[in-house]
């Protein structure tokens, strides 16, 4: 079963960085496309950026050239290094993991970023 840790959250002012963490166990990490999500109180849960196992990367438009997103194989970790952060990027952030053939997905508990002075 995979299971997927997040880590990295907190509290952060405007214009401030974040790096937040994702380890990934129980599966082979390289058939798994890695993505994280955020979930605003109100809003409903939006794709954040995508990795896959190639390294292809995909952003949310207003996150573009802020957020950059990574994953090491060896490790079988992936990161989102968040910067210039909004108050607008305040969220529960979610590790995903999608299987590239079968479509099983998997998700982390969330871990709280907070944006504000």
């Amino acid at each position: 079963q995979v299971q997927l840790v997040e880590s990295g959250g907190g509290l952060v002012q405007p214009g401030g960085s974040l790096r937040l963490s994702c380890a990934f166990s129980g599966g082979t990490f390289r058939l798994y496309n890695m993505g994280w999500y955020r979930q605003a109180p109100g809003t409903q849960r939006e794709l954040v950026a995508q990795i896959t196992s190639g390294g292809t990367t995909n952003y949310l438009d207003f996150v573009k050239g802020r957020f950059t997103i990574s994953r090491n194989h060896a490790k079988g970790t992936v990161s989102l290094q968040m910067d210039s952060l909004k108050p607008e990027d305040t969220a529960v952030y979610y590790c995903n993991a999608l299987h590239r053939w079968s479509g099983l997905e998997y998700w982390g508990q969330g871990t709280q970023v907070t944006v504000s002075s």
